[in-house]
């Protein structure tokens, strides 16, 4: 830590300099290896060592995930005493071999010490356990050979300092995994909405398209049939981009004249050729004040859709419809004009089985779970 005692005093540093760019690494971590490989590297440069382990998720002791810098057997938390000591001692931060064992001779005579210690030439050992209120989350072990002795106070006071430095890289570790988890669910929503949807950055680079959304683009850009039998990739049209512009300017004009932005702007831009299909713009301010700018939500529609008969599919050029063979088209069809399985196999000449099977297929392309949904969603 630092120290002030007067002017003219000399300071130490607060980081060791040897370890500054490692905890820089460490607080780079953005999934579990890259944590691991800056562990590694940030407890090299400040202790010496013979091996180092790490365990997460553990259940209660036994962990889920486990790295080692050596080969090392299954079970080494697991193993007793070392289990019993740390289930009688929740919450405790620092562990060493010698804690454990009341002297070197009973170590030595222990079936841990001939299992784990022993083929990799250690005697000393500290093992760092990171808690979640009961919960331990973490625990990241250090081995020393005889030689290297076991840790000197001045190498655990060190551990102690880096301790919060971990503890907190960790929970970045954790936060950074919930909300890439939480992102990826709720992308795999997205992609399941039959209403194409695309969200852009204020500078209009993509952040997310759904699958509906991207069909919807190539159906915009080509045409529907164009669009089903080409399979290619399109980029947003550029009539949606020009009137992302647009709001981008009305929104900037508003703040240069401190007008309030408390709620999204919207704008509405049609196919030049074909206005049944419509995309609605929200320009998306951010809801508390900060430096970010505000994000595009953009809805796409096939108005068609909305205003076609109940026998719409036949003539429907949604994107999602397009996603179908010609065969699960005319299914389709059927099963919108209120037909069974057997009559759609007596109709179209097909065995009930191949029907089913069509049947299922429509359900899953289209993310549809019944007949009724699947009517509703072709009205």
């Amino acid at each position: 830590m630092t120290r002030i005692a007067g002017v003219g005093t000399k300071r130490e540093p607060v980081i060791d300099p040897v370890l500054e760019r490692p905890l820089l690494g460490l607080h780079r971590a953005m999934n579990i290896d890259s944590f691991w490989k800056a562990v590694q590297r940030l407890l090299s440069a400040a202790i010496p060592n013979r091996l180092m382990g790490m365990t997460l998720q553990h259940n209660p002791i036994l962990p889920m995930i486990t790295r080692w810098t050596l080969p090392m057997p299954d079970g080494f938390f697991n193993a007793a005493p070392l289990k019993g000591y740390i289930a009688g001692r929740p919450r405790n931060r620092f562990v060493r071999i010698s804690d454990v064992f009341s002297n070197r001779s009973s170590l030595m005579k222990s079936a841990f010490y001939r299992r784990y210690m022993a083929p990799q030439r250690c005697l000393h050992g500290v093992g760092l356990f990171f808690w979640k209120d009961e919960r331990l989350i973490c625990v990241i072990a250090i081995m020393r050979t005889t030689t290297q002795g076991d840790l000197s106070p001045a190498e655990m006071k060190l551990l102690r300092q880096l301790y919060p430095q971990v503890l907190t890289a960790l929970h970045r570790l954790g936060s950074l995994e919930r909300e890439h988890s939480a992102r990826m669910a709720f992308e795999e929503f997205l992609n399941r909405l039959p209403m194409p949807t695309i969200l852009l950055r204020w500078n209009l680079k993509s952040i997310y398209q759904n699958r509906a959304a991207r069909d919807f683009c190539a159906v915009w850009e080509k045409g529907p049939e164009a669009a089903r039998l080409m399979k290619a990739s399109s980029p947003i049209p550029s009539e949606i981009l020009d009137r992302c512009r647009l709001l981008k300017q009305q929104w900037a004009l508003a703040q240069r004249l401190n007008v309030p932005q408390t709620s999204a702007q919207e704008e509405q831009v049609h196919h030049p050729r074909s206005p049944h299909l419509r995309a609605t713009l929200h320009l998306k301010p951010l809801n508390s004040a900060g430096v970010a700018r505000p994000h595009f939500l953009i809805e796409c529609e096939d108005l068609r859709r909305q205003a076609a008969p109940r026998s719409g599919p036949a003539s429907s050029s949604l994107p999602h419809f397009v996603r179908l063979t010609r065969r699960e088209q005319e299914v389709v069809r059927l099963v919108c004009d209120g037909r069974s399985n057997q009559e759609i196999a007596d109709d179209a000449g097909l065995s009930l089985p191949t029907v089913k099977k069509h049947v299922h297929a429509i359900f899953r392309k289209l993310e549809v779970t019944s007949r009724s949904r699947l009517m509703a969603l072709m009205r």
